[in-house]
C-alpha cells in the first residue's frame, strides 16, 4: 500500500512538472510526411480570442519567418499546385525520336512535388499553410515497380496559440517549425 502511495505521489508530481496534462494527445515525432492532422482539445475556452488576433502583432512576432509562399492568412486559391518542369530546348530534327524518347522517359520517372493549401486551424497563425506531397498513382520506373516517396523536408516557422497546463490566463503565440516536402524521389516501396 505504501508503494503504490509513493508511486501515485511520484505520478501526481511527474504530472505537474510537464507543464502539460498528461492525458492530452500530443504529437509524436515522425518521418512520415505529410504531417497528419493534430488532435486539438475542442474546448472553446483554449482558442485564440479575437484580441489575440492581431495580424500587425502576428506578422511582427513571426518577423522574417513570414512567407507568404507557403502561408496565407486568408483562404487562398484552392488549387492542387505542380512544381515547375523544364525539359529544356528543342534538338535538331534529326535527333527528334531521340528527343521523343527522353521526354517520355522523363515524364514516366518524374517525381514532382504537388502543392495543396491546408487549413491548420484557428490555433495557428497564418492559419493556411501550403503542403506538398508526392504522387503515388502510378509507378515511377521503367520498368515499373517503384514509387515517389518524400526526400528533402523544409521547415516554415509558424505561430501556434498555446495554453500551458490548460490555464487560460497564460495563453501564448509560441513559434514552432512546420515540416513541408521540398522534393520526391523515386524509389522502392517500403
Amino acid at each position: 500500500v505504501l508503494l503504490i502511495r509513493e508511486a501515485l505521489t511520484l505520478l501526481l508530481l511527474l504530472q505537474e512538472s510537464l507543464g502539460q496534462h498528461v492525458l492530452l494527445i500530443r504529437p509524436v515525432p515522425s518521418d512520415s510526411l505529410p504531417v497528419e492532422v493534430l488532435k486539438e482539445d475542442p474546448d472553446p475556452l483554449l482558442d485564440p480570442q479575437e484580441k489575440n488576433l492581431n495580424e500587425t502583432e502576428l506578422r511582427i512576432l513571426l518577423g522574417v519567418h513570414f512567407n507568404p509562399d507557403f502561408m496565407s492568412v486568408t483562404p487562398p486559391e484552392d488549387r492542387d499546385e505542380l512544381q515547375e518542369v523544364r525539359f529544356g530546348l528543342k534538338q535538331k530534327p534529326n535527333r527528334k525520336l531521340r528527343r521523343r524518347l527522353q521526354d517520355w522517359i522523363w515524364t514516366h520517372t518524374l517525381c514532382p512535388v504537388l502543392y495543396a493549401w491546408t487549413d491548420l486551424g484557428h490555433r495557428f497563425w497564418p492559419r493556411y499553410q501550403r503542403t506538398g506531397s508526392c504522387s503515388s498513382k502510378r509507378s515511377c520506373s521503367v520498368p515499373e515497380g517503384m514509387f515517389c516517396r518524400p526526400n528533402r523536408t523544409s521547415y516554415v516557422s509558424l505561430l501556434r496559440w498555446f495554453c500551458p497546463q490548460r490555464k487560460v490566463l497564460k495563453c501564448s503565440w509560441i513559434r514552432v517549425q512546420y515540416p513541408v516536402i521540398s522534393e520526391c524521389k523515386c524509389s522502392c516501396p517500403n
